[in-house]
């Protein structure tokens, strides 16, 4: 299927350079979410991990394209002052689609979410993204309804997405359930298990394995062949032996749900909260597993962009 060109795009998406001269030359080009820079990740590290995780996609070849919204304009691929704005700024809203139009007509500061950073990349034809754990069905969504927005717009975005599975705060069951009924292909990296973000095994069984770049590259150019519609999502773990040890991690989290509960914190506040929970109960172990989990996954990316221009 013929993808975007970079001449369609309006006044207020603005691509990088590098970016652009990647894509016109059929390079191989990864998107990077910002949330986890802004949200995800505490001051000042978040700045340092937004660089490594630039440069372990570099590493492999391929060009980072981390993308944002910076006084309004929505860039595909930032410069180290972008990035210094999102890492930096406490005036940066998690934008996910929904939200883009209100933070650029307000002229702001926006992180993208899985599912906005999904939907710009491919606007501008890029086919790899990488990040850390999707969002998903959350805990108690059957009186809630509380689900991301990530999964929707990962049924209708032709992107292939690398992650650590999704985040172990979610229904996990709910969301194998959802991404199937929303045809978003599921594929785990050298695993037979949908790995659960922190944790190497959600203790569910993926439908399908991959074992190398060219087999994901050659998945990717099967879905053009047929005019697959929805994402391709490659479930990459952390190994076992750097997971976060199962006890604490359960014990973490039903302190943070209890917590959370409590706090009133609900939507997609619940995230965030938890994760900044688990940066504080678990002495640093869910920071270490979450730096590695995005690096791990923005290098798998990049060799998968690779293999596939």
């Amino acid at each position: 299927m013929p993808g975007p060109t970079l001449d369609d795009l309006p006044d207020g998406i603005v691509v990088a350079p590098e970016v652009a001269e990647a894509l016109g030359a059929g390079g191989a080009v990864v998107a990077l979410e910002s949330t986890i820079i802004s949200h995800g990740l505490p001051r000042p590290t978040n700045l340092d991990v937004a660089r490594q995780i630039e440069g372990a996609v570099r590493d492999q070849g391929a060009v980072p394209a981390t993308i944002a919204i910076v006084d309004g304009i929505i860039r595909i691929g930032l410069d180290d002052a972008a990035l210094a704005v999102i890492a930096g700024s406490d005036e940066v809203v998690k934008a996910s689609v929904r939200d883009l139009a209100v933070v650029v007509a307000a002229k702001g500061h926006g992180a993208t979410t899985v599912a906005s950073t999904a939907e710009l990349a491919a606007r501008v034809g890029i086919g790899v993204f990488a990040t850390g754990g999707l969002g998903g069905v959350h805990r108690g969504a059957a009186d809630s309804f509380d689900e991301s927005a990530d999964l929707t717009t990962l049924g209708a975005t032709p992107i292939t997405v690398v992650s650590a599975g999704v985040k172990s705060i979610l229904d996990v069951a709910a969301t194998l359930e959802r991404l199937e009924t929303l045809n978003v292909t599921v594929v785990g990296y050298g695993t037979d298990r949908f790995p659960g973000f922190y944790l190497a095994d959600s203790g569910h069984a993926v439908p399908h394995r991959v074992d190398s770049p060219d087999e994901v590259a050659a998945v990717m150019a099967a879905r053009r062949t047929i005019g697959s519609t929805a994402a391709l999502l490659v479930a990459n773990p952390l190994p076992e032996d750097r997971q976060v040890d199962p006890v604490l991690h359960d014990r973490v989290l039903t302190d943070g749900l209890d917590a959370a509960t409590a706090a009133g914190v609900t939507g997609k506040d619940v995230t965030p909260f938890l994760l900044a929970h688990f940066h504080e109960a678990s002495g640093g172990e869910s920071l270490r597993a979450n730096t590695e989990i995005i690096l791990a996954n923005a290098a798998l990316a990049g060799r998968i962009a690779v293999a596939a221009a």
